[in-house]
C-alpha cells in the first residue's frame, strides 16, 4: 500500500518519556516528507504546544488539537474547524469536577485556564521559562471558574480532570455520562478528557482526508491510548505503540516498538518506506 498521509499522536507515541522527538524519529519523518507523504499531528494537547513540534519537524499539515475539537493551520494559524462544548453543559462538567475536588483545566483555542497549577499545566508553566513569546503557552489562573465562563464568551474546547483515585474518577465519569452533549475520553490512566459530542481525532482525520483528497486506505495513524482509537475507523492502518494500553494494542492493525525505542521511526520504515533490518 502506498500511503499518502501519516497521522501521529504526540504523548506516548511521537514523543519519548522526556517529551522529545528522537533523532531516529526525526530522520524517518524527514524521509517520509521528502518522498511526498504528508505528515500531521493529532493530539489532545493545546494547539500552541503541538505547533511547536510541527514546526520543529517541518510538518505543514493542519494540526488536530484538543482531541479533534480544533483543526488549525500550523503556519497561518487559520482555524479550519472548531467544535466547542455547549456552554451550559461545560459549566455542569466544571461543577462535577469541583464537587469531587479534583485537579482540572480548560482549553480554548489559545489558552489554558486553571484554578491552581498542577500536572500538565505545571509542565507547561515550566516550559514557558525557556520559550520565545510565540511558543509560550498562555495560562490563566482563575479565582471563580464558573463565574468567569458565565461572564465571558469563550469557546471551551476541552476540559480535563486528573486524579490518582480510581474510584473517585469512576464516579465522576458516571455522573458526566448523564450529560448528552459531551464525549468523554482518556489519554492517560488517571485522567478524563471531555469534548463536545462527536469530537474525536478520527473526525479530525476525516477533515484532512478531504483537504488532501486521499482515501482512508492511503492513511496510516500511530497512537497509544484510548483517545487515539477513533483514528482506526478513518484510516487504512492503525499502528499502536508497544507502551500503549493493552486494549488499544489489541484493536490495532500493527504494533510497533515503544515510544522510547523509536517506535514511530520503526513503523514508518517498515510499513511505509519498506526499509528492513535497519535496527
Amino acid at each position: 500500500m502506498k500511503y499518502k498521509l501519516i497521522v501521529l499522536d504526540m504523548d506516548g507515541t511521537l514523543l519519548n518519556s522526556n517529551k522529545e522527538v528522537s533523532i531516529e524519529n526525526q530522520k524517518a519523518l524527514k524521509k517520509a516528507l521528502d518522498s511526498g507523504i504528508q505528515v500531521a499531528i493529532a493530539t489532545g494537547r493545546i494547539f500552541t504546544s503541538a505547533r511547536f513540534y510541527a514546526r520543529l519537524l517541518g510538518i505543514k499539515a493542519p494540526i488536530i488539537a484538543c482531541n479533534g475539537a480544533l483543526v488549525r493551520d500550523a503556519n497561518s494559524n487559520e482555524v479550519l474547524d472548531i467544535n466547542p462544548i455547549d456552554k451550559e453543559d461545560a459549566l455542569k462538567v466544571i461543577e462535577v469536577f469541583k464537587k469531587y475536588n479534583v485537579y482540572f483545566h480548560i482549553y480554548d483555542e489559545e489558552k489554558i485556564y486553571v484554578e491552581k497549577l498542577g500536572f500538565s499545566s505545571s509542565i507547561y508553566n515550566a516550559w514557558n521559562e525557556d520559550q520565545s513569546d510565540e511558543n509560550k503557552i498562555s495560562i490563566e489562573k482563575l479565582e471563580d471558574t464558573i463565574g468567569y465562563f458565565k461572564s465571558n464568551n469563550i469557546n471551551i474546547l476541552k476540559l480535563m480532570a486528573v486524579d490518582d483515585d480510581d474510584t473517585k474518577m469512576d464516579i465522576i465519569k458516571k455522573e458526566l455520562e448523564g450529560i448528552n452533549s459531551i464525549t468523554i475520553d482518556k489519554s492517560w490512566y488517571n485522567n478524563l478528557e471531555v469534548m463536545s459530542r462527536g469530537v474525536s481525532k478520527g473526525k479530525g482525520i476525516e477533515m484532512l482526508r478531504k483537504i488532501y483528497k486521499v482515501e482512508p486506505e492511503e492513511i496510516i495513524a500511530f497512537g497509544d491510548n484510548f483517545n487515539d482509537l477513533s483514528m482506526k475507523y478513518y484510516v487504512g492502518t492503525f499502528v499502536a505503540m508497544e507502551n500503549g494500553e493493552e486494549y488499544v494494542k489489541k484493536q490495532a492493525h500493527y504494533v510497533t516498538t515503544s515510544n522510547n525505542d523509536n517506535g514511530v521511526a520503526k513503523g514508518i520504515e517498515k510499513l511505509i518506506l519498506n526499509i528492513k533490518n535497519k535496527y
